[in-house]
């Protein structure tokens, strides 16, 4: 079974290298979709894989590598509407 969320992480989430790690994190878990900055500051991801996978990324986002200061994550249902063959950085 699949699913798709998208994730909001807000924080200082920019320049720490959140997007790597994120990537690294989804690489291990089989997770595809993408991982970007957004002009706000925030990162946003759009993930799609195992329940239990995407469950494990989402309490990963909640620390992030260790110079993000996590301040909120908004994970939610999602209909990417494209199929994702990898996990990449936009």
């Amino acid at each position: 079974m699949s699913e798709c969320l998208h994730i909001i992480v807000k924080g200082r989430v920019q320049g720490v290298y959140f997007r790597a790690y994120t990537q690294k994190q989804a690489v291990k878990l089989n997770i595809k979709g993408f991982v970007r900055n957004l002009a706000d500051g925030s990162v946003e991801i759009v993930a799609g894989g195992h329940p239990d996978d995407l469950q494990k990324l989402v309490t990963w986002c909640h620390k992030g590598p260790i110079l993000a200061k996590v301040s909120e994550v908004l994970a939610n249902s999602y209909d990417a509407g494209e199929h994702f063959e990898a996990f990449e950085v936009r």
